[in-house]
């Protein structure tokens, strides 16, 4: 069995995705824990809903950054992960992190780095008018996306589009990529065997 501990701070859609793709694709993979830095994330009423463990390290309840990455990289170590994915993880993991899962860390951002990377990548791509955006899904290294590309899909901004349509578009296109690359790097099964 495969072990995914899955890393959010906010609504945690893109978890719920995954969780229900890995379990209705009856892969041998099992969602061992979400954790979370924000006790108030909706992501933790979506774990309760899915029965899936969480772990919440609350950021406030830490003295320090250093402090709570260390209780951190305790919890990840004894869940000892195959892939620990971030799902709107909203803090940057240490070097320390990194080095101790170097490629076993993947996250996905909402745009086609390396064009916005950081905060509010679909509305700063919407904002500068752009012909093309989408979404990356990459290692994560020590930069701020800017780590192995392992997958990216390209949408055309539409005539008349607005931002709320366009983060819906951006969104799908998430919910329906990231649990596909996540059988695929679990699996080792090339693109076109992946399930659609």
């Amino acid at each position: 069995m495969k072990r995914i501990v899955v890393l959010a701070s906010g609504n945690g859609s893109n978890f719920e995705s995954i969780v229900k793709k890995t379990r209705e694709w009856k892969l041998n993979i099992e969602i061992t824990a979400l954790i979370t830095d924000n006790k108030n994330a909706f992501a933790v009423k979506r774990a309760g809903r899915l029965k899936v463990p969480v772990i919440i390290l609350h950021y406030g309840d830490f003295v320090s950054k250093d402090e709570y990455n260390r209780i951190l990289l305790e919890e990840l170590k004894r869940l000892s992960p195959h892939l620990i994915v971030l799902a709107g993880y909203m803090r940057i993991l240490p070097p320390f992190i990194v080095n101790e899962f170097r490629r076993k860390i993947i996250n996905i951002h909402p745009s086609l780095l390396p064009a916005f990377p950081g905060l509010n990548a679909i509305e700063r791509a919407f904002r500068a008018g752009v012909k093309y955006t989408g979404i990356t899904i990459h290692y994560v290294d020590e930069g701020v996306d800017t780590g192995e590309i392992i997958e990216q899909r390209c949408i055309r901004i539409r005539g008349g589009e607005t931002l709320s349509s366009l983060e819906k578009r951006i969104h799908r296109l998430e919910h329906y990529y990231y649990p596909r690359v996540i059988k695929d790097l679990l699996t080792e099964q090339s693109r076109s065997d992946i399930i659609i």
